[in-house]
């Protein structure tokens, strides 16, 4: 493993040790390919069938993790450090292991940085000798299953490090085995090494956006209070706003970054609600919230961040422009909610964060492009479509990656991102090699864009995932903060890069809806959940009309409206469904406080009469603009003196109940069945119809005759029992007798006062 000793007094130059190594290594390749193939084979022939898993072997005998590597893009003087860890998966102790840095090849172009990350073990040859042995660490024994740390430091002249460009590096382990007696790599791990000592004269202007997203938090429910507490479907925003947490981590990274903020005014609106009085669901009923500190901790903060106001508004609760495209743009009122959605947003940035936000940029998920969702964007104002290169490929073989802008018709610029960095942060960056790794891959992607066309200075913009975690927020500030140099690529933001000239060479043309992803199709809301939506949208609008501060619930349902239709459903069908129902059923029953009392069955004696209906209002406000209507299946039975449909104006304030009462007139006996329903003033039905029973007695002539006689009787009965009293009484005077004093009669009760209760059985109504 030993290098060839210097000639003395002689240093060979960086080319001639480059070219002196790699011979090695390919002279080496052979012997090395067949010893390490030996125990391979041997291992075949013993397990035969046994289909059992067997311990790794060859290379891959050892894992070796590279946790730190600093700085990850070194300048000239700098002291390159190197630090991870080995575990040992074999079943045998290794002895005599020695880790070493190999520094090399330099690659050429961003598909061969691509091409050297799928490569996973040891290959001669290919892999480059390692430097100096005064660098390599040495370990006596390395037992199995054993993590051991290791850091290796060399300072960066000794890298052999020519011209600049994207140099690979990799830490191997070498050493022995009780089952075999010559040294071999068991373990090697790779990574990149930018080299660039002096800022280029051509530099990349480099647009990063850093996105301000939440899922929905907030319900359409408000408390009944003056202030309308706000109620949340569950407290995990405070998690999120709270140090350590994702979205604080997303401030605090990004106050110290030259990136764009790219925000949900969804999430604004939600924080803003949480720092004051709000309420958290917690079963059938709701629960004080508080974390009001946290989120005025974190609205502050953010607030000193965008001063500057580098603010890019998405429309609030950001929509699903492929979901709306493919499945909603067909049921009436979606683009009106996208458009109402933009407005809202607009406003919302402004009044909390006190900085006037570009408006005029769309974000379809992943950035992915079809006419459709171009039209949807577009529609609600926006002039520039945030697409990613993966979607609208390049179709002229450019060897350069082109600028990101390129007007795609109508007046609109596709603002594209690069796919490779896009993509750099995705999945799991909890370990820290493989945030490391991410880390070293980004810078050597932006350097070798730069170098693909030096003389040509391009805009490349880079739309990261729109939820970042916490750990993946902090490996792309780390990515970010190792640019802070400037050398190859110098920041701008987002409203700049769609304003810069477009390349001319740039494909244009927008894929059709056919090659929209599958998997990302599979993820969009439902057809279904835009009916719901306007099924919501159009019981608002009813409801609206009745009310004397419909303010109090066009807000609340349409932000909840918005947030109906945001990505990040996407890939939560059942959650998403949940969050629809429960806004409509929380509609339902604020609609069903006004409502009908229901009537038992009514007996008119008499030719006419008057009936009470009650109408009971149950909310904090008034209602208006509301008739109640009464109609009858008997044509003997008319109203109002207006034939057998009536109706009259309804107006009530909050908490109260109102009796209204219809004149009818009757020339018949027998039963009528009345219906009663409450409509609004445009004739729209409001609530469930109520029906009762009207039962006539008609008064015949005869009848009447009958009783007359039978009162005359009965007041020439009491005339004669008041005179022959009255000779009493003299009598008893005039013998000097004391008589008792009259006693006035029972006062008749008074009436008791209106009920929400159902009225008796047997309700009898004189006039």
């Amino acid at each position: 493993m030993a290098q060839a000793a210097d000639i003395q007094g002689m240093r060979p130059s960086p080319a001639r040790r480059w070219l002196r190594r790699t011979a090695s290594g390919l002279i080496g390749a052979p012997l090395l390919a067949g010893l390490l193939a030996v125990p391979a084979a041997g291992s075949a022939a013993a397990a035969g069938p046994v289909t059992a898993l067997k311990a790794p072997t060859g290379s891959r005998t050892v894992d070796v993790s590279l946790d730190t590597l600093s700085p990850a893009a070194p300048a000239e003087g700098d002291t390159l450090t190197v630090s991870g860890t080995l575990t040992n998966q074999g079943k045998e102790t290794i002895d005599d292991a020695e880790v070493e840095l190999r520094v090399g090849p330099r690659l050429s172009g961003r598909g061969e940085v691509d091409d050297a990350a799928k490569r996973k073990g040891y290959l001669p040859g290919a892999d480059p000798a390692p430097i100096d042995d005064e660098f390599a660490v040495k370990l006596p024994s390395l037992r199995k299953g054993i993590g051991q740390d290791f850091t290796l430091t060399v300072p960066v002249d000794k890298l052999d490090l020519d011209a600049s460009g994207v140099y690979q590096l990799g830490v191997s382990v070498t050493g022995r085995t009780s089952a075999s007696s010559y040294e071999q790599v068991l373990g090697i791990q790779r990574s990149y090494l930018p080299w660039q000592p002096e800022k280029s004269d051509k530099r990349t202007k480099l647009t990063f956006l850093w996105p301000l997203v939440a899922s929905p938090h907030v319900t359409a429910q408000t408390r009944s209070d003056e202030q309308q507490t706000p109620v949340f479907t569950d407290d995990s925003l405070a998690k999120e706003l709270a140090p350590g947490g994702r979205l604080e981590q997303m401030v605090a990274l990004g106050s110290r970054l030259p990136v764009t903020w790219v925000i949900d005014p969804d999430l604004l609106a939600s924080a803003a609600a949480m720092a004051g009085s709000y309420h958290v669901k917690s079963g059938e009923s709701t629960v004080p919230g508080t974390n009001q500190a946290v989120a005025r901790q974190w609205l502050t903060a953010l607030e000193k961040v965008v001063e500057d106001g580098k603010v890019i508004a998405l429309p609030f609760g950001d929509p699903d422009l492929a979901s709306i495209a493919h499945r909603g743009k067909g049921v009436s009122g979606t683009l009106s909610h996208l458009q109402n959605a933009s407005t809202v947003g607009a406003t919302t940035v402004e009044t909390i964060l006190h900085v006037k936000p570009s408006t005029d940029f769309a974000w379809p998920v992943n950035g992915a492009v079809d006419p459709g969702i171009v039209d949807v964007a577009t529609s609600a104002g926006a002039h520039n479509v945030i697409a990613r290169s993966d979607s609208l490929r390049e179709t002229g073989n450019l060897p350069y990656t082109p600028t990101a802008a390129r007007p795609i018709g109508g007046g609109t610029t596709a603002v594209v991102a690069d796919a490779r960095l896009s993509t750099a942060f995705e999945g799991s960056m909890l370990r820290a090699d493989a945030s490391t790794l991410a880390v070293q891959k980004f810078l050597a992607q932006t350097l070798a864009l730069n170098e693909q066309a030096p003389d040509n200075e391009r805009s490349i913009v880079v739309a990261p995932q729109r939820m970042p975690t916490a750990a993946q927020a902090q490996t792309m500030a780390r990515a970010l903060q190792a640019l802070s140099g400037d050398r190859w690529t110098q920041p701008q933001e987002l409203v700049a890069a769609a304003e810069v000239k477009p390349d001319p060479l740039a494909t244009t043309k927008v894929p059709g809806a056919s090659a929209y992803p599958k998997k990302l199709r599979s993820q969009e809301l439902p057809t279904q959940a835009f009916q719901d939506i306007r099924t919501t949208q159009g019981s608002v609008d009813s409801f609206e009309t009745i009310l004397t501060q419909p303010e109090r619930v066009v807000t609340p349902f349409g932000n909840a409206v918005n947030r109906s239709m945001s990505a990040s459903w996407r890939g939560r069908a059942p959650e998403a469904r949940e969050y629809r129902d429960a806004v409509l059923t929380y509609l339902k029953d604020l609609t069903g406080e006004v409502q009908l009392i229901d009537k038992s069955d009514v007996t008119l004696s008499g030719r006419s009469a008057t009936i009470p209906v009650t109408v009971q209002n149950k909310l904090v406000q008034g209602v208006d603009r509301l008739v109640l209507r009464l109609s009858s299946d008997n044509i003997r039975l008319k109203f109002n003196d207006d034939g057998t449909k009536a109706e009259l104006p309804v107006r009530i304030a909050g908490g109260h109940s109102q009796s209204v009462k219809f004149d009818t007139a009757t020339s018949a006996n027998g039963r009528a069945q009345v219906t009663a329903r409450l409509f609004t003033e445009d004739g729209t039905p409001y609530g469930e119809e109520m029906t009762f029973t009207v039962k006539v007695s008609e008064v015949t002539p005869t009848v009447l005759l009958v009783i007359a006689g039978g009162l005359l009787l009965l007041v020439l009965a009491g005339v004669r029992m008041y005179t022959a009293r009255k000779r009493a009484v003299a009598s008893d005077t005039a013998n000097g007798d004391g008589g008792e004093p009259e006693q006035p009669s029972d006062p008749t009760p008074d009436t008791g006062p209106e009920s929400g209760a159902p009225s008796e059985t047997g309700e009898k109504v004189d006039r």
